[in-house]
Order: C-alpha cells, then structure tokens, then sequence
C-alpha cells in the first residue's frame, strides 16, 4: 500500500518542488497541498493521510498549532514531518511537544525527503543534528523534573528504563542491542511496550519523556544522531 502524504507550505513553488520530488516514488502518492495552517487541518480531515509534511512559519495559524490540532482531533495514525528553513530554540521544543515525529531542515539532499516520509510512517522518528543538539539544549536550560512525568517511570520494567536512557541519548535500535547484548528485534518489541505503557506516540516523545522524567539529564551524555 502506498503512503497517503499531505504537503503544507505557504511558499507555492517550495511546495509543488516538493510534491514533484514525492510523486516520482511509486510507494507514495499525495493526496494534496495545502499553503495555511488552516488549509492543512481541512486537508487533514478530508484525505486522512498517514504523514503529513508541515511547513512551521505560515500566516494565520502556524504549523505548530496546526500539528497540535490534526493530532488532537484525528481518530486515525498520521504522523507531522516538520519542514523548515528556519532551527530557532523556540520551534523544536513547541514542535515535538505539539506532537510532531520528525523536524529536518529543508536543505536536505532531495533523495533524503522519501526516506523521512518512509521512516515516520513506519513509526520512526528522526532529527537534523542541529535540531537534536537544540532539543537537548532545551532540556539543560529548564532544568526542572516534571514530577507528574516522573511518576510514570514506575510502570517500566528495568530493561525498558534502559532503553529509554540508550535511546535518549540518541542510540538507534542496532546500537541499543548491541549495548545491551540483545537482538535488533527484542529491542523493537521493548519499544512497543514502552510506547504502550507510557501512552506516547513515537520515538521522539521517548526522549522527551526521558529528560522530563529527570531520568536522564542533559549535558551529561551527547547525542550523535
């Protein structure tokens, strides 16, 4: 089956190169554009798409906004890759807390645009390293544990708290296995649980779950990927 994809840009040449650079993929089809934040959340409604990729700086209602109300209103899986030129403090944090699965900047390769839209609907996550390295940041500058976050620690197993941590600190499920000398698929299967018993959509709010839970702190181990 194909993936459904929505593309959202207020810049109308930006947006169809994108739409040309997905519907050479046989494995993708757009179903539409939309250039407002308004735009996205009907387009959202009526097509039903399983990724949606959002711009973040549009008139009227943002991309930020309009991620947290496709989200918030929709009974069915679709993930947000957020698109941007612009890697300000201010957006990451806003965006993956909105509930977006992945935040790259436009300038990457064009080849590397299915492949994102391939790894979030899949369930993946993904970061530019320059978005990661804000992100963490974010975390150092706040400084304060969610409590009512923290208490959700008690409902994972030992082995899944370490993998939260491993993850956290940007490990891939190959290097987590590797670390913790267990298969690719155990770890796979342990992040499902997680993601269940946590009640979180995706990878990226494993990690942020993890920094907010205090269960691991930034500055302490960098993140490569």
């Amino acid at each position: 089956m194909s993936i459904r994809v929505v593309v959202v840009d207020d810049q109308a040449l930006v947006r169809r190169g994108f739409v040309m650079i997905l519907r050479v993929h046989d494995d993708i089809e757009v179903m539409a554009e939309a250039g407002t934040g308004l735009e996205a959340v009907e387009a959202a409604r009526k097509h039903r798409p399983d990724v949606i990729l959002m711009d973040i700086r549009m008139p009227g209602m943002d991309g930020i906004e309009a991620t947290s109300r496709i989200l918030r209103e929709a009974d069915w899986d679709v993930r947000v890759l957020i698109l941007t030129t612009f890697d300000p403090d201010e957006y990451v944090y806003k965006a993956l807390r909105a509930g977006a699965s992945a935040f790259v900047l436009k300038d990457i390769p064009p080849e590397e645009l299915a492949t994102a839209v391939r790894t979030v609907a899949e369930g993946g996550a993904l970061l530019a390293p320059s978005i990661t390295r804000r992100l963490i940041d974010q975390f150092a500058e706040r400084r304060v544990v969610n409590t009512a976050v923290a208490g959700r620690l008690e409902r994972l197993t030992e082995r899944e708290l370490e993998i939260v941590v491993a993850a956290a600190r940007g490990a891939s499920n190959s290097e987590i296995a590797a670390q913790l000398f267990i298969g690719p698929a155990t770890v796979k299967s342990h992040v499902s649980s997680i993601l269940t018993k946590l009640g979180l959509r995706d990878r990226i709010q494993i990690v942020i779950f993890a920094y907010e839970s205090g269960l691991v702190e930034a500055g302490d181990h960098d993140v490569g990927h």
